[in-house]
């Protein structure tokens, strides 16, 4: 009889681990499908206003081509590469528009397994990530941009001195890319304080730590904003400066976690 228990209690564990497996996955399928839904909407609503969208990015070129007094133009050189740009467009206005609501789905899938304490500490990474994500692409739109534009365009001459004129004729498709790119790369290197407070919680590093490697870390930042952006001092040292000072914040936050921890402990 006991053995009959025991068995029939083994065979109820081991179901119950297989619903309750199968019941989040449903959840997370149900949730991905809703995201996606979601980020569908707005993508064809976004395509209505694509040309607008695109007229906002093309904004600081614009600006620049007016200080240097000389007609500019956007050129597309295969057939489909405007209607191709704008999908573009439209598919990265959409995400930037749905990724509060994507975050929200992931916190109320994973929510329902952390404790009350762990939810107190992720909700304000969760803010931060998106926020900081922002701010970079805004450092990007109005610092940035104008600065390496105008820099690009120094280089046009007139051909007294080349025999030819030399005259910048962007592309459509390719100027969307530079913008895109540049936009991801400060975003996603805004995460630094997020990264290393995170690291910091979990106790891989401390502030001994990161102050005792920051001529390591000054070297790679270099590095990184040389690989990251293009091949022009003026977008390498406008990355590398915010990510310095990101550092130094890290820093900073990563001191006030290990203060709050001894208090707790």
């Amino acid at each position: 009889m006991k053995l009959k228990k025991q068995q029939k209690k083994k065979i109820m564990t081991k179901s119950d681990k297989e619903g309750g497996f199968v019941s989040h996955l449903t959840e997370l399928r149900a949730r991905l499908i809703h995201s996606f839904i979601f980020l569908f909407i707005f993508f064809i609503g976004c395509y209505f206003f694509s040309e607008y969208l695109y007229g906002f990015l093309v904004e600081p070129f614009a600006k620049a081509a007016k200080d240097t007094g000389t007609d500019r133009r956007l050129i597309f050189t295969a057939l489909q590469e405007t209607f191709l740009t704008y999908l573009k467009v439209s598919f990265f206005a959409a995400f930037f528009v749905t990724c509060p609501y994507i975050l929200i789905q992931i916190w109320k899938f994973i929510a329902p397994g952390l404790y009350k304490h762990e939810k107190i500490a992720i909700i304000p990474y969760l803010v931060l990530t998106p926020v900081l994500f922002f701010l970079g692409g805004m450092l990007v739109y109005y610092l940035i941009m104008p600065l390496a534009i105008k820099f690009f365009l120094s280089f046009e001459s007139t051909g007294a001195s080349t025999g030819l004129p030399i005259q910048l004729e962007a592309k459509v498709n390719e100027y969307l890319s530079l913008v895109m790119k540049l936009i991801f790369a400060f975003g996603i290197s805004f995460q630094l304080p997020v990264v290393l407070s995170l690291l910091a919680r979990v106790g891989i590093v401390d502030a001994d730590y990161l102050r005792k490697r920051r001529k390591y870390v000054v070297v790679i930042i270099f590095a990184a904003a040389a690989l990251l952006t293009p091949p022009d001092p003026i977008t390498q040292i406008g990355l590398a400066i915010p990510l310095l000072i990101l550092y130094e914040l890290s820093i900073f936050s990563v001191n006030i976690i290990e203060k709050k921890n001894k208090k707790n402990a």
